[in-house]
Formats: structure tokens, sequence, C-alpha cells
């Protein structure tokens, strides 16, 4: 299964669709070339298409504005935070320096740095093993634990689930850590479009969660002018990831 999701998700990158119409243009060119154009006019139209913004953040809107923060919490009802892997920086580029490597995802790391403030009863339960086909030398859990001694999180007040590869064994192994009582409430952090499939899993999984979304792509709405080929790229692939996501899990129980 992780290999197969692994493979939907080299399908949901743009360029590979421009590529794969390019690549049936040539096959066709010499003896299909009606064909064959008719291949290399829809990759320029992918290819053009993919960089208007509105559309790529109009799905992904929709999936942010599903579960807002709450306006106020009671920190004293709280055993702590839960946080998703998918921040930081591959394992490779983490070795050779010491200084931390996040990526566009940063929030998820650095909000809970003021949430936890003031609260020394919280913990900071950060769960992420190895996402990638072919892992490095240091799990996600262990890049976060580096990034939060960073930050100055002291070691008894976080927690580290690190053999997961997705979100549903983000749930289901962060529930099996000594001392996490998955009934008592917690803060779940995660990027916002991430939100709706995070939360689903965890309940379906018995936590207790309270959502607390970070990372937020779109606005309220976006100019129809905006044009990046670079942007469009990365959204559109976190858009039908996501939405492969949920329908992936739907269709296996998990939500």
């Amino acid at each position: 299964m992780f290999l197969i999701s692994k493979f939907m998700v080299l399908l949901t990158q743009p360029l590979v669709w421009v590529g794969l119409m390019l690549v049936l243009g040539l096959l066709q060119l010499q003896r299909r070339p009606q064909a064959a154009r008719q291949f290399f006019q829809t990759a320029l139209v992918l290819l053009m298409l993919v960089g208007w913004l509105p559309l790529p953040n109009a799905l992904l809107r929709a999936l942010e504005q599903m579960h807002p923060a709450p306006k106020q919490i009671d920190p004293v009802n709280y055993a702590g935070v839960v946080v998703l892997g998918g921040a930081t920086e591959s394992s490779y580029v983490w070795e050779g320096h010491d200084q931390p490597a996040l990526n566009a995802a940063a929030e998820r790391m650095t909000v809970v740095l003021p949430l936890l403030r003031g609260q020394p009863h919280w913990k900071l339960l950060f769960t992420g093993g190895e996402g990638e086909l072919i892992g490095g030398s240091l799990s996600e859990a262990e890049r976060a634990r580096r990034f939060f001694d960073q930050m100055g999180v002291p070691p008894a007040q976080l927690m580290l689930e690190d053999q997961s590869r997705n979100t549903y064994e983000n749930a289901v192994l962060s529930a099996r850590l000594p001392g996490v009582d998955k009934a008592q409430p917690w803060l779940l952090v995660t990027s916002a479009w991430h939100m709706p499939r995070s939360m689903a899993v965890f309940k379906k999984a018995g936590w207790n969660v309270t959502p607390w979304p970070v990372d937020y792509r779109t606005g309220l709405s976006t100019p129809w002018t905006q044009y990046s080929l670079a942007q469009g790229v990365s959204r559109w692939q976190t858009t039908l990831n996501e939405y492969l996501g949920l329908l992936s899990y739907r269709l296996l129980g998990r939500l």
C-alpha cells in the first residue's frame, strides 16, 4: 500500500502529465501525425493552465475553510499538542551541518512554540518517521528533535513517534506511545489544507482532538490575474494529492 501511494503521488504532479502527452505525441508522430498534433496541443494547454492560480487555490481554499481554529482555548484542559510531520526537508539536506532545514510547511513546527509557553504540563507529541520511498539516515522525528532542542523545548516535554509513514499511521502509532492518553483533549497541528483528512483519521482512531490549522496557502480570494508556473505546479500537486488522499482513505475505511 505504501508503494502504491507513492506511485499515486507521482501522478499528482502536473508536469508528469505534460511529459506523458509529449511522449505519446512523439510515438504517434510518424504513423498518425494528426493524433501527434493533438497530443502536443494538449500538452501545451495543460502547461499554460497549470500556472493559472485561481483554480487550484479555489480547491485548496475549500479544504482550508473546513476546520477553523478555535478563537480561544482553556490550556488547563489540554494534555498537549500533536504535530504532524511534513515540515522538514529530506534527511540528506540535514546531513553535513547543524542548521535546521524546514520547508514551505514550516509553520507546523514554529506555531507550537508560543503555544507551549507557560504550559509546562503540556506534552509536545511529534509524529513522523520517514515518508519518502528511500529514506535517509535521520527520521523526521529525529530532525524534529534537533529543531525543538535548538528552540529550547525541554526534552521532558517532547514525545516522538518515529515509525509512521502517513497520516493514518500518525494517528494509530502515536496512540501507542507510553504515557499517551488519546481520550484526553489534544490540539492537532497540521497544514490547514491537510486538516480535514487529519481530523477525520484521528477521530476515527479514537483521539479527542481540536484542530489548530496552520500553513495556509490561500486567502479569501485569488486575483484572476495571478499566474506562475512554479507556484502552479506546487499548488496543483498539493491539491491533487490531498483530494486523492481523502478519496483513498474513504475507500479504505480510514475516515
